[in-house]
């Protein structure tokens, strides 16, 4: 009688399956239930900061309307990101890490890796949408001022767009979605190296990566520059400045936005990669 031979194997962290039929087992997290606890702590923490802090964004906009403006349009979409992320997939992914592995079978794991990178581009893009606005503000004001309501929904729904685009790939077969070496989460299915995974990848990386990091740069490189030279420009008149002009007090605190902005850019984009790999 015939005896099925046995296939090893090796899997990540030095772990070992047995292979005696058409089935795998599933491969054991990299992390200590100790080290899935901690992380679902921190999701647990941060998501629920996240939530209510965006929360609380959202209800000054809905309390001020002069807020409600179109330039503050793309702050409000960030906002509906951040809570995407927070309430949807934090909650996914601690709950995976307090069960040690994942838990919400292969449905689950395509909705939440899918809306992770859909939040994720959805960021990036409008975060690269407010690095243009406040460069054509600030540098380009005969461009900036004829920026229309119109013009400002066409690049917020480019943002959205462009991120439904590239979370919808890997499920209708560029690439795929499965867990990673955790476990507790589910990305881009980096353990098939094939051409499609690597074409997918690239194109990412430079489109939703490389291209809005090297705009955002220029911009508020730009934006820097002219911050300078108006400070410069203010010095030479000694303590004259006339701060009647509103033109001017207008442009203070539009730079003064930049500067949080440039450091909220940079902050997202390595939060972003580090979410994607």
């Amino acid at each position: 009688m015939d005896k099925t031979p046995e296939v090893l194997t090796f899997q990540p962290a030095g772990t070992v399956s047995i292979n005696t039929s058409a089935a795998t087992t599933e491969v054991d997290s990299v992390f200590s239930q100790r080290e899935h606890n901690i992380v679902a702590a921190y999701l647990i923490t941060a998501g629920i900061v996240s939530i209510l802090s965006n929360i609380v964004v959202l209800g000054i906009f809905v309390k001020y309307k002069e807020l409600r403006t179109a330039t503050n349009a793309i702050i409000i979409n960030l906002a509906f990101t951040d809570i995407g992320v927070s309430g949807i997939g934090y909650p996914m992914s601690a709950a995976s890490d307090l069960h040690g592995s994942w838990k919400f079978g292969n449905v689950g794991c395509q909705i939440y890796a899918g809306l992770n990178i859909f939040f994720g581009m959805a960021s990036i893009g409008l975060l690269t949408v407010v690095a243009i606005d406040r460069y054509l503000t600030i540098c380009r004001p005969n461009i900036g001022r004829r920026i229309t309501s119109f013009h400002y929904a066409a690049m917020i729904l480019a943002a959205w767009i462009n991120a439904v685009f590239w979370s919808v790939m890997p499920i209708v077969g560029w690439s795929s979605y499965a867990p990673d070496p955790t476990g507790a989460t589910c990305t881009i299915n980096w353990r098939k190296n094939d051409a499609s995974f690597i074409s997918y990848t690239m194109t990412v990386v430079v489109v939703n990566f490389i291209v809005p990091l090297l705009v955002m740069l220029y911009c508020y490189y730009n934006v820097s520059r002219t911050m300078k030279g108006y400070d410069s420009r203010n010095s030479l008149g000694g303590g004259n400045l006339d701060w009647s002009d509103q033109a001017d007090v207008t442009k203070v605190r539009r730079i003064g936005h930049s500067i949080f902005f440039i450091i909220h850019v940079f902050c997202s984009i390595l939060k972003h990669l580090a979410k994607f790999w």
